[in-house]
């Protein structure tokens, strides 16, 4: 798709999960339901891959392997792992306990400092659309109960919101803050950064020869399917909250990953006004946006992870200019208005078939 070529969503025809059947298909951002490893077996070349589910960060984790079948046992003990890590509202997570220290040091696991590290480079390189302590106005919200919090508490919050603040040793594996009443909320970039060490695991420590992670909305791809076919990978249609309908499918030759960022992942609405999880680091109020969903094709699933995030509050034009400076980056962008516009890199990278 060219860069501003608009395709109308009420034209493209709607596809349900069970036609994801074909080998090693998955919904991104879609069914994330334990039912999921079901419709992601397939037989490629003659050899069918084993297919596995865990719950983590709050969302279902499903994994398909070609190659290794005792893989899953340590893909889903890797996500316990990093999931007590990261949890900002466990109290033992060492997200938790850098909140917690009133900007104190707080010895934490390398792969929290190594993760810390990196959200702050795109945190500096967003200029204010990323925001690693939006932990401080996110933590008064709760989009489960329906709680949105009063204008003068996200005024006083706004305050500690300021990556500037946040400091790691990575050699040391400290974290410290400047700010007392600074938080941490790492939702916009952990499950990125998780997918990239999965992928690690199973190139460095099995015997896998390619596999499908799906974190909920962010995907990763490892090696190549026996059979040489593409990964086929649908976008949920964001009309559709917990439904099954896509607007298409990448086709990916290259083991790429996809993160989606959307308004149907957690709402409330209140009072007749609908809120939704994405915050505006600037505002510290749902993000005003042209879009209704982002995804985020590139290498790096930590990359795709904060981008999303980023284009998202950018909004498309901003967004597409934003996605554009990255090498083997692509961006698509599903609009409010019923439009989906891709950025210049996106077609190329995904093959994107409309309605597929």
């Amino acid at each position: 798709m060219p860069k501003g070529t608009l395709l109308s969503r009420r034209a493209l025809v709607r596809g349900a999960c069970a036609a994801l059947a074909a080998a090693g298909a998955g919904v991104l951002c879609g069914c994330n339901g334990p039912d999921l490893a079901d419709r992601l077996s397939g037989k490629d070349a003659g050899t069918e891959p084993a297919s596995g589910s865990t719950f983590a960060f709050d969302t279902y984790c499903t994994f398909t392997v070609y190659g290794d079948d005792a893989a899953l046992a340590r893909l889903s003990a890797a996500c316990t792992r990093y999931d007590e890590l990261f949890n900002l509202y466990d109290e033992a997570s060492d997200i938790a306990r850098i909140n917690a220290a009133g900007g104190a040091r707080v010895d934490v696991d390398p792969a929290t400092a190594e993760l810390i590290a990196r959200a702050l480079e795109y945190c500096e390189q967003a200029d204010g659309l990323f925001d690693i302590t939006i932990g401080a106005v996110s933590t008064l919200w709760d989009f489960e109960e329906g709680v949105r919090p009063a204008d003068d508490a996200i005024a006083a919050a706004l305050p500690h919101v300021d990556w500037r603040g946040v400091h790691v040793d990575t050699d040391a594996s400290t974290v410290w803050l400047d700010d007392p009443e600074a938080k941490l909320d790492l939702g916009g970039i952990a499950k990125g950064y998780v997918a990239d060490r999965l992928v690690e695991l199973l190139r460095d420590e099995t015997g896998a020869t390619a596999a499908m992670i799906s974190l909920g909305g962010n995907i990763a791809l490892f090696g190549t399917k026996p059979d040489g076919s593409t990964w086929d990978i649908g976008v949920r249609d964001p009309n559709d909250p917990g439904g099954s309908t896509v607007v298409g499918r990448a086709h990916l030759a290259e083991p790429l990953s996809l993160v989606t960022s959307g308004l149907y992942e957690r709402t409330f609405e209140l009072d007749g006004v609908t809120y939704w999880h994405i915050l505006d680091p600037r505002t510290g109020m749902p993000v005003a946006t042209d879009v209704d969903a982002v995804t985020v094709a590139c290498p790096s699933s930590t990359m795709a992870d904060a981008l999303s995030t980023t284009l998202f509050v950018a909004g498309s034009a901003q967004g597409a200019s934003i996605a554009d400076e990255h090498d083997q980056t692509g961006a698509l962008f599903l609009k409010q208005d019923g439009t989906s516009a891709g950025s210049a890199r996106w077609q190329e990278l995904t093959a994107f078939e409309s309605g597929a």
